[in-house]
């Protein structure tokens, strides 16, 4: 039995074939956990959806800012980006369904030692909070709550965490947090618009996992989102998007009895988009 987790898909269904392929993955022996952007930019979004709902209970998906983005489209409170790929997925006959499916993903998970997110963890959340706030987000998307939730999801306000904060502000917080960071100041504020790698640092901020008194700090955090930052030599941070819709890989990463044995394994991907958010 394999465990893998696995980095932004984003609509690649063949470079995900390709992968489980080169994993020779078993459903009834393997388990996969997929780190959120399971859709959008690439060429088959619905594809993809289709083959981790056939592969339910042994795929274990997060949720990512194109997958939230996708809920919203549908829902007709955001407008198609020019990069957009979601068409043939809207059109499906099997849309509702599909739709149905992604809005019961999680936001967080906490397995096998590992918290697994989308892009990040505040510096301020420890593992219980960040779970239990993950489980606040989910709850509003399976939720009667959903569309208006949707229209207050965007905006970079507020940039940093408050326990006082309530109703769609605190909600916007956690989504961001876990959809969207890279960087944060050394008190928390995060930045949300370099998408840059390391040597993008804004003045002033960190990378959110060298943020200093992350509460997070002992824990192995694994993570996609990050194109540009792409696949770091850690042990204590998994940084699972090596830019597959870019033109680079699609990774998966099998643990090991620890981490000195884990093994990253990739294949290449056909599609060829300009990086971007």
């Amino acid at each position: 039995m394999s465990i893998y987790l696995i980095g932004d898909v984003q609509g690649c269904d063949g470079a995900l074939q390709r992968l489980l392929d080169t994993l020779a993955f078993s459903p009834s022996r393997d388990t996969l956990y997929l780190l959120g952007d399971l859709v959008n930019r690439g060429p088959d979004s619905a594809g993809v959806l289709r083959r981790l709902i056939q592969l339910e209970g042994s795929a274990h998906c997060l949720l990512g800012n194109h997958d939230l983005s996708l809920l919203a489209l549908a829902a007709g409170v955001r407008r198609p980006h020019r990069l957009d790929t979601l068409e043939a997925l809207l059109a499906a006959p099997d849309r509702d369904a599909m739709l149905h499916w992604l809005r019961h993903r999680r936001m967080a998970i906490h397995a096998h030692g590992i918290l697994m997110v989308h892009a990040g963890v505040l510096p301020a959340w420890t593992l219980a909070q960040t779970l239990a706030l993950a489980q606040e987000v989910e709850a509003v998307l399976r939720g009667p709550g959903l569309h208006a939730f949707l229209p207050q999801m965007y905006g970079n306000l507020p940039d940093r965490w408050s326990d006082a904060l309530q109703g769609a502000e605190r909600l916007r917080v956690i989504v961001n947090a876990l959809t969207r960071l890279r960087f944060v100041t050394p008190d928390g504020a995060m930045d949300l618009q370099t998408t840059g790698g390391l040597d993008a640092t804004p003045p002033g901020h960190v990378a959110w996992f060298d943020a200093p008194g992350r509460q997070t700090a002992h824990e192995v955090i694994a993570f996609g989102h990050w194109s540009t930052l792409g696949w770091q030599p850690r042990r204590d941070v998994l940084s699972l998007d090596t830019g597959c819709v870019w033109g680079g890989c699609l990774s998966a990463l099998r643990l090991g009895a620890d981490r000195a044995s884990d093994e990253l394994i990739q294949v290449r991907c056909e599609a060829a988009q300009q990086p971007g958010e």
